[in-house]
């Protein structure tokens, strides 16, 4: 079975760490690889990995970074981190439940038996399946996926999606240290980019389901990188040449 391992950034998330490791690895087929990639926690985040890793050995795994710098930052360590090892599927998942562990198997066989390059697990493409967000956000982030596909032509619903399994020859093929924003932008840039390279990109529909446990790391200035960094994004795509090596 080809390997896939899902990546889970975290930044005090002592709340979740335990039961969102316990998810996962309680799927029964396929078998997941967890990294968890803490950004030096506070809260004993990373301790309670550590305490994990004795009864997940081979499959629970810890990156611990020394600050908190960016989410989009803590995916590229993430990203080196598997391509250095053999997994063929990569997996970006929030650590607080938003993103449902049992929708896990079906990004993967969308990429692994229906030949996705990337798979997006969209809240959009099939109306807007959100649940306990307030409508202000709601429609925040429904009017700026609508906002990247008008400034940039890109063919998905769900264009801030965190949670995406990729292929790692799209991983390769970008190259990480090319990718330039670190925050919302971040997301937007990966399937940005990956359609330019001409992969694959399906969306799968999910229920993205807000937090109850913990705090989100969510700010003004996030929305703002993602509103100009659009526009970045678009105006430097129109001097490169996007050919696969």
């Amino acid at each position: 079975m080809s390997k896939a391992v899902v990546i889970i950034p975290t930044y005090n998330e002592i709340e979740n760490a335990e039961n969102i490791i316990r998810a996962v690895m309680n799927i029964p087929h396929p078998l997941f690889d967890v990294l968890i990639v803490d950004d030096n926690s506070p809260d004993g985040t990373a301790d309670v990995v550590k305490t994990l890793q004795d009864e997940f050995s081979t499959r629970l795994h810890l990156l611990s970074r020394s600050e908190k710098n960016g989410l989009g930052r803590a995916y590229l360590a993430g990203f080196a981190w598997a391509l250095e090892r053999d997994y063929d599927y990569i997996i970006e998942m929030d650590a607080d439940f938003s993103h449902n562990p049992a929708d896990l198997p079906r990004l993967y066989e969308a990429c692994r038996n229906d030949g996705a390059d990337v798979a997006v697990g969209s809240r959009y493409v099939c109306g807007v399946n959100v649940v306990n967000w307030p409508m202000r956000r709601v429609l925040m982030s429904y009017f700026a996926s609508k906002y990247v596909r008008f400034i940039t032509g890109i063919p998905v619903n769900d264009t801030t999606a965190g949670f995406v399994c990729y292929h790692r020859r799209v991983l390769e093929t970008l190259g990480l240290g090319n990718i330039q924003f670190v925050g919302y932008a971040f997301q937007i840039e990966m399937k940005f980019k990956a359609w330019k390279y001409g992969f694959d990109i399906t969306e799968v529909p999910i229920i993205f389901t807000d937090r109850t446990a913990g705090t989100s790391k969510m700010n003004s200035s996030i929305f703002v990188e993602a509103i100009f960094g659009v526009i970045r994004l678009k105006l430097g795509s129109l001097f490169k040449s996007y050919k696969r090596p």
